[in-house]
């Protein structure tokens, strides 16, 4: 995931939508809690079973009344129910069996769902930076994925033991399982691909190349008819060309490339709903694409919809079928560097952070 965002002073500005076209379909924001809190923020994780939801907050330096610290809030009010202190990172996974919670950060952070207190720290390593964090139900484990290394740390969610590395061979970004011993990581490098892992043997056995599309960060899965959709956020020869953001949809199975569908922004997240045959990727510029699976070989945007400017990760509750996002205000942007390049975000708006809550 990109860096996480920081309160740097008071801006001017009020909640921001995206000035974006917006599509006709059936989602809509059916609720905006601005829950305010300072702090960095990177990844939204949703508890279905438990009805919990999770965001780590980081202080920084700079700041010091704010403190690093996850903060869990009802699913389906999304009022705050309470924060462990210390614990920070930039995800969230847990396991609704053993009710263990785990953060990726480093050490990464073990906690009880139930007390919401820290159970203990689990040292990974100087060279790994923790960033998306999986839990996979069909044995029980984590996976704690890391930038530099390239490899998922596994862990035991019951005891909360480092079972061993997978080798990944590129940048890991979402992960996800199909439930039956297969893991699926996108990789975030220039040239995307998929890693197909066993879980079983903890061994990546296939490396699916998404052609020219790079900069990926979101994975779903239809598990039911082994289709993946990678959300990423060039095609083409970027600079050289304008960057496309595409959806690339591939077979599971063999990475076979189906099809390729433009997404409204650039993805930082994907989610897929079995109940609805739709997949959702949200984007920093402030939409989220809907993509409809009509078959397993046809597919289409059905919707692409303004959410806040910045809401860019995304989570899914599988009981109401809504998806959740967040972000907070900003004032106005300062200009770009000469020259060109991507110039700095406007002043965040104290006390706007805002969990947005999508549906039909």
């Amino acid at each position: 995931m990109r860096q996480f965002f920081q309160v740097v002073g008071v801006a001017i500005a009020a909640f921001v939508f995206t000035s974006a076209a917006q599509q006709v379909g059936p989602y809509k924001v059916i609720k905006a809690a601005r829950v305010g809190g300072e702090g960095g923020w990177d990844y939204i994780y949703a508890d279905a079973a438990g009805r919990r939801l999770y965001i780590p907050r980081r202080g920084s330096p700079a700041t010091p009344d704010v403190q690093t610290r996850l903060t869990i809030f009802n699913l389906d009010t999304l009022g705050l129910v309470g924060e462990i202190a210390g614990v920070g990172g930039n995800g969230t996974a847990v396991d609704p069996k053993s009710g263990h919670g785990y953060t990726s950060s480093r050490p990464i952070s073990m906690f009880d769902t139930k007390t919401m207190k820290l159970i203990k720290t689990i040292d990974v390593g100087e060279a790994t930076r923790p960033d998306g964090i999986y839990f996979d139900p069909f044995n029980e484990r984590v996976y704690v994925f890391s930038h530099p290394t390239k490899d998922a740390t596994v862990i035991d969610a019951k005891q909360g033991t480092v079972l061993g590395t997978i080798d990944l061979g590129g940048v890991p970004e979402q992960g996800v399982g199909d439930g039956k011993g297969m893991l699926y990581v996108v990789m975030q490098d220039a040239q995307g691909s998929v890693t197909a892992v066993d879980v079983k043997t903890m061994k990546a056995i296939a490396h699916y190349p998404l052609g020219d599309q790079g900069r990926c960060n979101g994975l779903a899965l239809d598990s039911k008819n082994h289709v993946l959709f990678a959300a990423c956020a060039n095609s083409g020869n970027p600079p050289v060309q304008p960057a496309k953001p595409m959806m690339v949809i591939l077979s599971a199975e063999d990475g076979k490339i189906v099809t390729s569908l433009p997404l409204a922004g650039g993805s930082d997240g994907a989610v897929f709903n079995p109940s609805t045959m739709e997949a959702f990727s949200t984007h920093g510029n402030g939409t989220l694409t809907v993509i409809k699976e009509k078959s397993p070989t046809s597919f289409e945007v059905e919707q692409n919809l303004e959410t806040m400017n910045g809401a860019r990760t995304i989570t899914f509750d599988s009981k109401t079928n809504h998806i959740l996002t967040m972000s907070q205000e900003r004032g106005p942007a300062p200009p770009p560097p000469p020259g060109g390049g991507r110039g700095p975000q406007g002043t965040p708006v104290p006390g706007s952070f805002t969990v947005l809550m999508i549906g039909k």
